[in-house]
């Protein structure tokens, strides 16, 4: 089936033109239909199969219907979502399929002034994408009534819960009205999301996943180096003079190793920019839309940004330190290969985490393809850096940091930090 042959409004079908998309993904074609008759959805399905699109173009199109019949002030739509990134990532597709339509979306997170906002809310807003904080906080003022909401939109539901919103969540049904339609999508489905979701939907929900045996998506080549701890930064910095005119996403533990990975790629000339929860809401954006528009070709980000990064033509995804579930690797690597776009993704794998890898590997249910690497190549990989080796103390400090940040073995005499 084509996007053409839908029963939704032409100004969407222009949309979806104008981005190049023809047919829908697999989680798409299962979601719209449902979506468009009202039932509630509860949808499971790995990253970049394109979720987003599956839940806003069937809202989009009722939404533009109803607003035929006269047009009510207030939030009709609610979206939440757990990342300042992901909210601004979610209202960017809402505008973009709506371009042609007279439904109107907005966002709201913190980190940014409230007034702005809540003078664009007082204009009146169909679709509202928001943070839980800066949603409760303006509901608490009375500066946001959600008693017009018809559809509410539990984004990334998995990570909401990772971040301890499930309170937010329950405490939000006060202020929005039982007669909804409701829509829960989420990467990952176990026992707790089973009954969040349950406890959220009104009507016998449609449960729709998408879960095929690999969970990586089958465009992304993903493999695994042994590197030691302290030569991650030289191997880094051979990938990325060797893919000069690529878009790179590397991936760290700490804010602290995002900061430090930064000034040893500078040292060497690289060009690279942070994103973490340290850095100011300006900034981050700043660093984002560089990224997205290519003046920026690498970018370091904590786990905390892994959800909300969707950004095209992700060439590489670097695992600068190895993940420590098996879900952060596959919403890691996920990052590259979004769609039908192909993508690769490597993870730097020191002796201390290789029980990391096998973790992962039992997880996912299969072994991660290996990168040999000889003894020679990995000498040649140390020599050839463009690191002035009489900064010697400054190597020396930096040895001592990344020893203090090394994770520790999980086990019956063993402590994790």
């Amino acid at each position: 089936m084509k996007f053409e042959d839908y029963r939704i409004a032409q100004g969407i079908k222009t949309s979806i033109e104008k981005l190049g998309y023809k047919k829908p993904t697999d989680i798409q074609y299962k979601s719209i239909p449902p979506i468009l008759k009202g039932e509630d959805v509860l949808a499971i399905a790995q990253t970049g199969t394109g979720k987003t699109a599956a839940f806003a173009i069937p809202i989009i199109h009722l939404l533009q219907e109803r607003n035929k019949t006269g047009r009510n002030e207030g939030v009709k739509c609610l979206v939440m979502a757990p990342t300042h990134e992901l909210a601004l990532q979610t209202e960017s597709v809402f505008k973009t399929l709506g371009e042609n339509t007279r439904v109107t979306s907005f966002c709201i997170h913190g980190g940014v002034e409230q007034e702005p906002q809540i003078e664009t809310l007082n204009k009146g807003v169909d679709i509202l994408i928001a943070t839980p904080g800066r949603m409760f906080d303006l509901v608490s003022q009375g500066a946001l009534n959600l008693k017009g909401v018809q559809i509410l939109v539990l984004d990334e539901a998995d990570h909401m819960l990772d971040r301890g919103f499930i309170g937010d969540i329950r405490d939000l049904m006060k202020h929005i009205p039982r007669n909804r339609q409701t829509l829960f999508f989420s990467a990952t489905i176990n026992n707790k999301i089973k009954k969040l979701a349950y406890s959220l939907v009104i009507n016998d929900a449609i449960r729709i996943q998408i879960s095929p045996k690999d969970p990586v998506a089958k465009n992304i080549e993903h493999a695994v180096a042994f590197i030691e701890m302290d030569d991650k930064r030289f191997f880094l910095e051979s990938l990325i003079k060797d893919n000069a005119k690529q878009k790179i996403l590397v991936f760290v533990r700490t804010k602290v190793r995002a900061e430090r990975v930064k000034k040893a790629m500078e040292r060497v000339d690289i060009n690279v920019d942070t994103i973490h929860s340290d850095r100011l809401q300006e900034e981050r954006e700043k660093t984002m839309n560089n990224f997205r528009s290519g003046d920026l070709k690498v970018l370091v980000a904590t786990d905390v940004s892994a959800r909300g990064i969707d950004i095209p033509n992700v060439d590489y995804v670097v695992n600068y330190d190895m993940p420590e579930t098996s879900d952060n690797y596959v919403h890691r690597v996920g990052r590259t290969g979004r769609g039908r776009e192909k993508g690769q993704a490597i993870s730097f794998c020191s002796q201390e985490e290789k029980y990391l890898l096998k973790e992962i590997e039992e997880n996912l249910g299969k072994s991660i393809q290996k990168i040999e690497i000889s003894k020679g190549d990995y000498k040649t990989t140390l020599e050839f850096t463009g690191e002035k080796t009489d900064d010697w103390q400054s190597l020396m400090k930096e040895a001592e940091e990344v020893n203090k940040h090394k994770p520790h073995k999980k086990g019956k005499n063993r402590k994790r930090k």
